[in-house]
């Protein structure tokens, strides 16, 4: 145990996206490397010392995604300037400054690989501050509209999905030696399982034999049940096959309805990847990693919900690349079960065809292969391991007459009293 080289994987639960990826590298990492690597994966913002508005992310997340979607637009398109993102990482620095010393020391990696862009910013403070390098790659998990965080200028490596996200990385002064295209890590079985789609269905107690349309839904997916009314009562010879992802509100409405072909309801599963292997079109949400597992396996896509912002860049690399279609309403949905189920499926398995050609199944052994590398090379120690602490670290922004503060602003009144 103690031979093997030690790989942090970062990640966050803001979205299932950011966590699936780190369990694809991670297993990936355990296919190729398993005896001679050991590799873990850490939350930071689990940490009780976290601020409170990250730790609550997750859920102000789901909140705001699905009460005011164009409140979240307006946030994440303010922030996304030079001077906003300078504030939002000198706060991350402070708050999580300490949770990034403790965890490096306790688990003494020899490279650390992140899918979340909030932990950048401490990270590369603690090193430039201590003089103790850890290898950090940063694997970027959108396809195209990339908020500037994940361009941190202390990264080793910056691991892009697409040609457009790499332009991205070098408009915001990133070497380019440092930028790679990986795509998006997904699971590795989606690159292992070479078994038809009518064993697969058979195995998880489906009609073999069945055109088949999964969807896929969650707390931040809208009018899901509305369209899937429209296959219920398209009149082909097909079956469903719906998953909730733990929306409890929408997996009683799924078992509400009178379904009037095969239909297989899940609440949560834990095998995506073969449901989706299984399947010959996906109904989802425009999110960087199902989008991605879409395109790994082949999938046709039909896009119902969009978040603001992040998820366009999604949408938009789907329909250009003729891979699948957004969705708005029933009607539209109607329009293009029927476009693609015309000559005997002809149109479906073209999509099928093009969302295959835009796929990268291999992309977790991509990003695994990069991360064993940075591994081997490991932590470059420049000073010692004494390290320089939170205090130290305010002192040394004081002395520079960096401003910063750790106390919430004074209520107004206050300040008016003061003056």
């Amino acid at each position: 145990m103690g031979d093997k080289k030690r790989i942090l994987i970062l990640t966050a639960d803001a979205g299932f996206g950011h966590r699936s990826a780190a369990n694809a590298i991670q297993a990936a990492l355990e296919v190729k490397h398993a005896a001679e690597c050991e590799c873990l994966i850490l939350n930071p913002l689990d940490d009780k010392r976290a601020p409170f508005f990250l730790r609550d992310s997750g859920a102000d997340y789901d909140r705001l995604i699905r009460t005011a979607p164009q409140l979240y637009r307006l946030g994440y398109e303010a922030s996304d300037n030079d001077i906003p993102t300078q504030i939002m990482e000198s706060a991350l620095t402070l708050g999580l400054y300490e949770i990034m010393q403790d965890m490096v020391k306790e688990h003494n990696p020899d490279a650390i690989v992140t899918t979340y862009p909030l932990y950048q910013a401490p990270l590369i403070s603690y090193f430039k501050l201590n003089k103790y390098y850890v290898p950090l790659l940063t694997v970027v998990t959108d396809l195209v509209s990339v908020h500037r965080m994940w361009f941190a200028s202390g990264i080793e490596q910056c691991l892009v999905p697409t040609s457009e996200v790499e332009a991205l990385a070098i408009k915001y002064d990133l070497p380019h030696s440092r930028i790679h295209i990986t795509g998006i890590p997904v699971s590795p079985d989606f690159k292992l399982k070479k078994r038809s789609k009518k064993e697969m269905r058979k195995e998880l107690g489906w009609d073999p034999n069945l055109p088949t349309f999964l969807a896929v839904g969650s707390r931040r997916v809208d009018q899901l049940v509305e369209m899937l009314n429209v296959i219920n009562h398209f009149g082909s010879k097909l079956q469903v096959v719906a998953v909730a992802g733990k929306d409890e509100e929408l997996f009683g409405e799924l078992n509400k309805v009178e379904w009037h072909i095969p239909a297989h309801v899940y609440d949560f599963v834990e095998n995506m990847p073969e449901l989706m292997m299984a399947a010959d079109a996906i109904i989802c949400k425009a999110g960087g990693l199902i989008v991605t597992e879409s395109l790994a396996c082949g999938l046709p896509i039909l896009l119902i919900d969009v978040i603001p912002g992040q998820e366009e860049g999604n949408r938009d690399y789907v329909v250009e690349h003729d891979a699948g279609a957004m969705i708005d309403s029933p009607m539209q949905m109607l329009e293009t079960l029927s476009h693609w189920v015309a000559d005997g499926g002809k149109e479906l398995r073209q999509v099928a065809c093009n969302s295959r050609r835009v796929g990268k199944p291999n992309s977790a052994f991509e990003v695994a292969n990069l991360a064993w590398r940075a591994a081997l090379h490991g932590p470059v120690n420049k000073r010692g391991r004494s390290g320089l602490g939170l205090p130290g670290l305010m002192e040394l922004l004081t002395r520079h007459n960096i401003p910063w503060s750790k106390e919430p602003a004074a209520p107004k009144e206050t300040q008016n009293e003061n003056k």
